[in-house]
């Protein structure tokens, strides 16, 4: 590899997080928390090394795609309507372009995982409609972290839920949202350190 794409290799992945903090500031706090808190589930779930790398870091870039979602629907107040939703659920595939342009050693992996991030278990997530094993394990438990955490931060459009309300709508999703082996595994974690991503 040359000095060039080593520079770049380095500067990427916080270049890419301060580019999104730019855009919102909630956002670095909440990828901070879920990048935590995905590893330890990766570890509980004996993923790979090369694998936990991967999940580390699609935990703190899995909303970078949100630098080409515009103002007016990213931080607007109040509910989306169909097509602002619609161009909110384009942040999973321009997160995936976005890190695939980069010079970072594993971003075929990474791209991936962000792609896929909001795939249900019961196939009627986005951006692909995968499906059960389909979705990649990785994408799996990002899924659970990263709702763990919007559903427990304040934003404009809702307050936070407390850890109890918050685990009660995560356990009824298990089996359909959620993969329910990733929810046990997760339980098992966060009931431990909750305040690691609260």
């Amino acid at each position: 590899m040359s000095s060039s794409n080593t520079l770049d290799h380095k500067n990427a992945y916080p270049a890419l997080i301060t580019a999104l903090c730019a855009r919102d500031t909630y956002t670095k706090g909440h990828c901070d928390r879920v990048r935590s808190l995905a590893r330890k589930v990766g570890q509980a779930a004996d993923l790979s090394a090369s694998s936990l790398d991967a999940l580390r870091i699609a935990g703190q870039l899995h909303d970078v795609g949100k630098i080409g979602v515009r103002d007016s629907v990213l931080l607007k107040p109040g509910e989306l309507t169909a097509e602002e939703w619609d161009e909110m659920k384009s942040h999973s595939a321009i997160g995936e372009r976005i890190i695939r342009a980069t010079f970072l050693p594993n971003a075929a992996e990474v791209a991936s995982i962000v792609r896929h991030h909001h795939e249900s278990f019961d196939g009627n997530g986005y951006p692909d409609g995968l499906a059960g094993e389909q979705i990649p394990q990785s994408c799996r438990i990002l899924l659970i972290v990263d709702a763990y955490g919007a559903m427990t931060t304040g934003r404009p459009y809702h307050k936070p839920r407390s850890h109890d309300e918050t685990m009660s709508i995560l356990a009824r999703e298990a089996g359909s949202k959620l993969d329910p082996d990733m929810f046990s595994l997760f339980s098992g974690i966060i009931e431990r350190t909750p305040t690691d991503i609260s």
